[in-house]
């Protein structure tokens, strides 16, 4: 996943119908609220890796608030984003 990481940009409709897509990813809150969004909706692997960006997703992971299922899914897939989660030794 190699998505955009800073600038603002506006997600496709089919992802963010609410009105408010448009997103300042220098603002941290408008970034991690642009990868719940992506987490939440999408249903294509393009949408993923066209949106989001592997390292800022394992950084922003411990403090996404995404659904239970989402989570498990993600992490039962990527184990180094349930290590993010776990508190350092």
């Amino acid at each position: 996943m190699r998505g955009p990481t800073s600038g603002v940009l506006r997600l496709d409709r089919r992802l963010n119908w609410s009105g408010r897509a448009s997103y300042d990813l220098d603002n941290p809150r408008r970034l991690a609220s642009m990868y719940e969004t992506v987490l939440r909706e999408a249903t294509h692997p393009e949408e993923l890796t066209r949106w989001l960006d592997g390292p800022t997703l394992v950084r922003l992971w411990p403090g996404l608030v995404v659904p239970p299922q989402v989570r498990q899914l993600w992490e039962a897939r990527f184990p180094e984003l349930a290590a993010a989660r776990r508190p350092a030794a």
